[in-house]
C-alpha cells in the first residue's frame, strides 16, 4: 500500500513505487526500474578489445571496451582486421566468464586461428548463419533459455549473411531489394530490450562499402557506406570503422621480409558515450601469431604529451619526480618489462587519451579524427 505524509498525500516516491509493481505484474517480467535500483540502460561491464588505446576513446573518462548489454557494429574495409578483433573480444569475453555464440556466414574461421587468438573453442557455440531470419531468430530462442549466462553474440558477417528469399530466390538483385533492411529493422525492435535486460552483448561485423552516388560533394563526406539499411545505425550504440592504408608503412614485416601482419585505423562512427570520430591505430598479427599489437600502439599513443620528449632516434620518460628515462623506439617492448616504466607509461596514457579528452584539456583536434574520408 502507498504510504501518505502528514497531510494525508501519497508521497511522490510510493506512488512510482506502486505504478512500478503495476506495470511490471501486468508486463509479467521486469520491465520498470528504479534507476537508482537497476538501471538496463547503465553499461557496468565492457570486453576489452584487445587494444587499450582503442579502449581508451570509447567511453568518455574511463577505460572501456565493447559495451556489454548493447549492440556494437564493427565494419571495415576488406582485410582491415574485422574477424581479427572479433576474436580477441571473443578470447577476452570467455576470461570473463561469458558465453560465446559465433554465427560465421562466411565458413571462413579456422578452429587453429581460434586458438592462436586465445579462444577456447570446446566451451564456445559455433552457428553457420544459414540467413539473415535464422540468425535473429536463434538469438532471440538462446536469450529465452539462458538465464545465468551472460551471452556474447557474434555475428560475422551481416553484409554476407542472404536472407531465406535470396536463398529461395533467383540470383536477380532487383528480386530481393530492401528484404534484409525490412527483417534486421523488425528483428531489433524485437531484441533490443531483451538483450539489455539479458545483459547479452550483440557485436555485428559488417562490410564498408564504396557509397556510389552522383554527387562529388557526398561522396567525399561519406566516402563509404554500410549494408542492410539504416537500422543498425540507430540501434547500436557504438559502431567502429576499421580502415587501412595502402603504403608499405603500414605492413608488418618479419626479419626476412614477410609480411605477417598490417596497420588497422580505428574510426568511432557512432559512440553515446560523447566520443564520436575519436580514433586510434595499430597493428594487427595474421602470420604465425594471431593478435594485436597492442603494447607497440601505446608509443605513438602518447607521443605529443609533455612527459615524453623526443631527440633524433631517442625518447625520454619523464616520472613523476622529474627523472627522466632515455630509450629508442626500437627498444620500447624491451623497456615495458620494467615495472616502473611500465607503470608510468599507463599513467601518462590514461592522463593523455583519457582525462585530457574529458576534462576537455589540450588541443581538440589532436583527439579527432580529421580526415574524412578515413583512409
Amino acid at each position: 500500500m502507498s504510504k501518505k505524509n502528514n497531510a494525508g498525500k501519497i508521497s511522490p516516491k510510493s506512488a512510482a513505487d506502486s505504478i512500478r509493481s503495476l506495470i511490471n505484474k501486468k508486463a509479467g517480467f521486469n520491465a520498470s526500474f528504479n534507476l537508482n535500483d537497476r538501471s538496463p540502460t547503465e553499461v557496468k561491464e565492457w570486453i576489452p578489445t584487445g587494444s587499450r588505446w582503442l579502449d581508451s576513446v570509447i567511453c568518455k573518462g574511463q577505460l572501456a571496451g565493447i559495451p556489454v548489454g548493447k549492440i556494437t557494429e564493427i565494419a571495415g574495409l576488406e582485410a582491415t582486421g574485422k574477424s581479427f578483433l572479433a576474436a580477441q573480444i571473443a578470447a577476452n569475453a570467455q576470461k570473463m566468464n561469458k558465453l560465446v555464440v559465433y554465427f560465421d556466414s562466411e565458413s571462413s574461421i579456422d578452429p587453429e586461428f581460434w586458438r592462436k587468438a586465445g579462444i577456447d573453442i570446446d566451451n564456445m557455440i559455433y552457428v553457420q548463419a544459414l540467413h539473415v531470419e535464422f540468425v535473429m531468430e536463434k538469438v532471440q530462442e538462446i536469450l529465452a533459455a539462458t538465464t545465468e549466462e551472460k551471452v556474447v553474440f557474434i555475428w560475422d558477417s551481416l553484409a554476407l549473411t542472404p536472407t531465406n528469399k535470396d536463398i529461395e530466390g533467383d540470383f536477380n538483385p532487383n528480386s530481393s531489394i530492401g528484404v534484409k533492411a525490412r527483417i534486421l529493422s523488425k528483428a531489433f525492435q524485437k531484441l533490443t530490450i531483451p538483450l539489455a535486460n539479458a545483459e547479452a552483448t550483440f557485436i555485428i561485423l559488417n562490410q564498408l562499402k564504396t557509397n556510389i552516388t552522383t554527387s562529388p560533394s557526398e561522396a567525399m563526406v561519406n566516402p563509404y557506406v554500410t549494408p542492410g539499411g539504416k537500422t543498425i545505425d540507430y540501434t547500436a550504440s557504438l559502431r567502429i570503422w576499421l580502415t587501412g592504408r595502402k603504403s608499405k608503412a603500414s605492413r608488418l614485416l618479419d626479419e626476412k621480409g614477410f609480411q605477417i601482419g598490417s596497420e588497422v585505423k580505428c574510426t568511432l562512427k557512432k559512440s553515446r558515450w560523447g566520443t564520436q570520430n575519436r580514433n586510434c591505430t595499430f597493428k594487427i598479427l595474421w602470420g604465425n601469431e594471431v593478435g594485436v599489437q597492442d603494447k607497440e600502439s601505446w608509443l605513438e599513443a602518447i607521443k605529443s604529451s609533455d612527459h615524453i620528449r623526443q631527440s633524433g632516434a631517442w625518447y625520454s620518460l619523464v616520472y613523476q619526480d622529474g627523472t627522466e628515462e632515455k630509450f629508442q623506439g626500437k627498444n620500447w617492448i624491451e623497456k615495458l618489462e620494467n615495472e616502473k616504466f611500465h607503470s608510468r607509461v599507463l599513467q601518462v596514457m590514461d592522463e593523455e587519451v583519457i582525462e585530457k579528452f574529458h576534462n576537455r584539456t589540450g588541443n581538440a583536434e589532436d583527439f579527432y579524427d580529421s580526415d574524412s574520408s578515413n583512409d
